[in-house]
Parts: structure tokens; sequence; C-alpha cells
């Protein structure tokens, strides 16, 4: 039998992904923008922030029960319809609140509790076996090649690759008697490094809990649910007595409980893709379609685990792992992420020219977006179809002009394709 002993494949199901040109919504990139690059928000001083308390067992148990919000998988639409009723949403955001589950950016005080002036009433860090984190939202090249998001982790491939490992080390005897042995030794350095990189663990976050009025700004400066879908996952607690220090569960054992957390349109793609070749008590299935990507989506990238993400943007999920004391080996996982670096004058030339080209565009949409979105958010159609095409050209100019006259803006020059800025399932 014939194995695959490319490095790739120590990721998992990343190969099968990248033939598949999932559709995203350009929203999506432009928020993330907006936090790393402010466009007429002030930010209010992160020092003067005060962390909120550790969420009670008692109200993470209110949450499985039965007509609980935190269940409502409707709840972003509800509010939505009444966001321009303040009194209503000031009424019962006196009387209830909702877990939102954090794994981006929005980790970092001066992002969430800082940009997005979001007051948490206490907060949480938790295990979340259904998702897990990728670096796949496109950005802008040269400048924010891509960003953070998640997508739904099938325990069935875990399962798949954790015996494609127990076999090759099985077989290594073998391998190491042929007469391929150093082709075979240098592939296998390689994909052990690529491998030792892929976070195969449950996804780590952190849920706050918020007010109502809260949750809709949430919603609103995502994109009011016009870019991303509002899910509710199950997350798990750490243990009382757990230490940064110790290991990563692979299956936590603490009871579950529920929170809302935004899926990208990207993400919702390959769950549908995937869920007619397996299931999962993960994947919860999705019927809603009225927020599918339009015919003028951009698409995804072909290979979803070869762009690096910025230094500043690497840097606010790294300070917020820190801030929220996540265990150290996700620290140390997150922080070895290699960022996108620009190592050539071409490449400079490329950063510039890709600025003057797209960048006065990109930011009269952010400015429209602003002045014309709606009280929950979203943008009118026409400005949402106008934005789609904008990035579906700029990355196309990306394709077929300015990677083979500059150079790379995706990923730094001197790493290797192989050991990806990996997607891991």
């Amino acid at each position: 039998m014939t194995r695959d002993i490319s490095p790739r494949s120590g990721c998992g199901e990343v190969d099968s992904m990248a033939a598949a040109p999932y559709q995203f919504d350009a929203m999506e990139s432009l928020n993330e923008l907006q936090d790393i690059h402010p466009v007429g928000f002030e930010q209010p001083a992160v020092e003067n922030i005060v962390q909120p308390p550790i969420t009670s067992k008692q109200r993470r148990r209110a949450s499985s029960l039965k007509g609980s919000l935190d269940q409502d998988v409707h709840l972003s639409e509800k509010i939505a319809k009444h966001l321009d009723e303040k009194d209503i949403l000031q009424k019962a955001a006196r009387k209830n609140t909702v877990f939102y589950l954090a794994y981006g950016s929005n980790l970092s005080s001066k992002t969430f509790l800082g940009k997005r002036g979001i007051k948490p009433l206490s907060q949480i860090a938790v295990l979340v076996p259904g998702l897990r984190l990728t670096f796949n939202l496109p950005g802008v090249p040269y400048a924010e090649p891509c960003f953070a998001t998640t997508q739904f982790r099938d325990p069935k491939s875990l399962k798949e690759q954790e015996s494609d490992r127990e076999y090759d080390t099985a077989s290594d005897t073998e391998e190491w008697l042929s007469e391929k042995a150093p082709l075979v030794a240098k592939i296998r350095e390689r994909r052990t490094h690529a491998s030792a990189h892929c976070w195969n663990k449950p996804l780590i976050g952190v849920v706050y809990e918020v007010t109502l009025a809260d949750y809709a700004k949430i919603i609103a400066t995502e994109g009011g649910g016009g870019s991303y879908r509002d899910i509710v996952v199950d997350c798990h607690a750490f243990p009382d007595d757990y230490k940064p220090t110790d290991p990563v569960p692979s299956h936590p054992d603490t009871p579950s409980f529920k929170a809302h957390t935004l899926l990208s349109q990207g993400a919702e793609g390959a769950w549908r893709h995937n869920a007619s070749h397996s299931e999962s008590p993960f994947m919860t299935p999705i019927q809603d379609s009225r927020n599918s990507p339009s015919c003028f989506s951009p698409h995804m990238r072909p290979n979803l685990n070869y762009a690096q993400p910025s230094a500043r943007y690497l840097d606010l999920i790294v300070t917020g792992a820190a801030q929220h004391n996540l265990p150290l080996s996700y620290q140390k996982y997150l922080s070895d992420f290699r960022p996108y670096q620009i190592t050539t004058f071409r490449q400079k030339l490329g950063k510039l020219a890709m600025m003057i080209s797209w960048g006065p565009l990109i930011l009269m949409l952010l400015a429209l977006c602003k002045q014309l979105g709606g009280p929950d958010g979203r943008s009118p159609p026409w400005l949402a179809s106008l934005l789609n095409l904008a990035f579906t050209a700029m990355w196309q100019s990306y394709d077929y002009f300015f990677k083979w006259v500059f150079g790379d803006g995706e990923r730094t020059l001197d790493d290797d394709p192989d050991t990806p800025c990996c997607t891991s399932p």
C-alpha cells in the first residue's frame, strides 16, 4: 500500500479542503481590518479596563436549561429586529445575559473591551471540542494577508490521523532499512516539523457573559449577521485545579455549557462540503441559507494553509491569550506562528503599489459601511455587492499581476511552504 508521506499530510484534512474554493463575505475581512487599523473609531485607554470576574458554575449550568437564551440559534435575528427600540433592549438587558465565545483578536482587551467597547459581566477560559482555529480568511496582500476564523472540527479525521501516525511509527525500521532511507529521513523531518505545529486539540477561547445590549453591539460590529452566522456550541471550562502549565486535555471531562459564537461563510461552505461525507456530533445541521454567499462573493484562497498573518495581528491574539492566562502550550503554539514579513525591495514596492491601487477604495468602502450601515450593522445590498466585487478584483490582480511582478504577498519568501501556518483539524 502506498502511503502519502508529504509534509502537508500531517495537517489532516487541509489538502481535501484546499480543492474546494469556498466563498466568504468581504465584510468579514473589513471587520478585522477595522480592529487593526481603526477608521474613525476612538478607543478608550486599555489600562483603565478592569477584567471581569470568573463566570459562576450556576450561570454555566443555566445555559443548558430549556428556554435559555444561550441555546437560541435565532437570538441574533430577534435582537436585530429591535436594535432601533433601545428601551426594549435596555429593559431586557437588566434581566437577561448571554454567553459569547471569543477566540481570535477578540481575546485582546485592546480589541474587545477597548475598540468594541464591550463590558462583560464575567468571563471564563474554555475548551471547544467542536471547533478549530484557522488562519484562512483572506485580507490584503503584502499588508494583512489573512485573519483568524474557525471551522468545524471533525473527530473522525483525528482518529484517522492518529492511526496514520501509529502506522508510521510501526514502519520506521522498514523505511530506514530501505535504499531510500536518506530521502525518507529528510521528508520525515520536514513532516514532523509541520505536524508538531498543528494543534489537534479542541479550540481554546474565552466565553464572555454580556448583556443583550452588548451582544447586539457585537453583532452590529461584526456586520449584523450579514457576514457571519450565529451558532451555538458546547464549551467546557477547565477544571478548578487546572494550571496553565498542565497539558491540555484532548477530551475535556468537565460539564459542558452553551455559548454563542460567529461562524464565517467560508467555514459554513466547508461544513456543507464535508457533511455529505461524514457525520459528527459537533456538526449541527445548518439549514438556513439566508446568509449564503452571493455570486459576487470572493473565494477562499486555493491553499487554505499557505498564507501567514501579520505580526501586528498575531500580537493581538498572543497578547489576549496571555491576558486570560490560557494554557502555556497554547500560548506557545500561537507565538510559534511565523508572521508574514517583507524581505525584498520588490515586495516593498508591491505593498506600496497595492496600497495605492486598492487602499483608497478600501478606505472609502470602510467609511461608507460606517455611514450607511443600519442599526444592526448590515450594509445596503448594493454596497455589500460592491465590497465583494472589490475584494474579488483585488485578489485577482494579486494572483495575475502583483505576485509575478513583486513577489509573494502572503508568505515570507524564505519559509518552506511545506511547513505551513497550519490549519489543523
